[in-house]
């Protein structure tokens, strides 16, 4: 009988595999449409280090004394005016309706449905920017960093500029210990020991004089958790025959 493996292990949680989220700043989205669909104001009153994301998040204090946390843009400082809503003006920090940005505009914190708060385009350093718009069908072509072109709705909102925080990998680990708390910081698992590495007693890919998984690099759905792993129940593997 073998030992339980990594993933049954994470399966059952525990402070070695739980994620600490008690560090985490909590949910960052724009405020409601409704509430501030002709416009307001705020201040940015402090930038903080989140250890639940990549990019520094800005706490703003709108008019109406109401806070709120969003993804902050680079360049943002302390103190700053930013303004919300569709009378806004196009300056970095700002957030309004895709509709109402100029032609090749960075922006960033896209929503991808009005009133969602913001999904895509939130990692450090990254942007996207407007291509075209098409008012007969109310939408907008975004390119995002992946290169790809995608149809937004117009009334979805984003933040001007790009995300704060880039070159943020650009600087080496250098020690593998700077590695192991960063992946902590998110609950991964590091280092990653490859399956075919280990000992027959450790995994079901472990053993042989080399690394070959074999039949047991796919298995059924079915499968109990102690080799439940490679591909799960694949239509194909291997290479496509021409």
């Amino acid at each position: 009988m073998g030992k339980r493996i990594i993933p049954q292990r994470r399966g059952r949680g525990g402070p070695r595999y739980r994620a600490p989220s008690h560090r985490f700043k909590g949910s960052v989205r724009y405020p409601k449409r409704t509430a501030y669909k002709e416009g307001i104001g705020g201040q940015v009153i402090s930038i903080e280090h989140d250890p639940g994301r990549s990019a520094p998040i800005a706490k703003i204090l709108l008019e109406n004394f109401e806070e709120i946390q969003l993804i902050a843009s680079e360049g943002l400082q302390v103190g700053q005016w930013i303004e919300i809503g569709e009378k806004a003006g196009v300056d970095n920090g700002n957030i309004l309706p895709l509709g109402k940005i100029t032609e090749g505009t960075s922006v960033h914190n896209i929503e991808l449905h009005p009133g969602d708060g913001g999904k895509i385009v939130r990692a450090s350093g990254t942007f996207a920017y407007i291509v075209s718009h098409e008012k007969e069908s109310g939408l907008t072509y975004l390119r995002l960093p992946s290169k790809k072109t995608i149809a937004v709705n117009s009334n979805s909102r984003a933040t001007i500029g790009r995300v704060a925080g880039g070159g943020r990998i650009e600087k080496p680990l250098v020690h593998a210990g700077q590695a192991y708390y960063k992946h902590k910081a998110r609950n991964k698992q590091y280092p990653k020991v490859r399956g075919v590495a280990m000992n027959p007693v450790d995994h079901p890919h472990g053993g042989g004089a080399h690394g070959y998984t074999g039949r047991s690099s796919s298995v059924s759905r079915n499968t109990p958790p102690g080799r439940k792993v490679g591909h799960m129940a694949p239509k194909r593997t291997g290479r496509k025959k021409r």
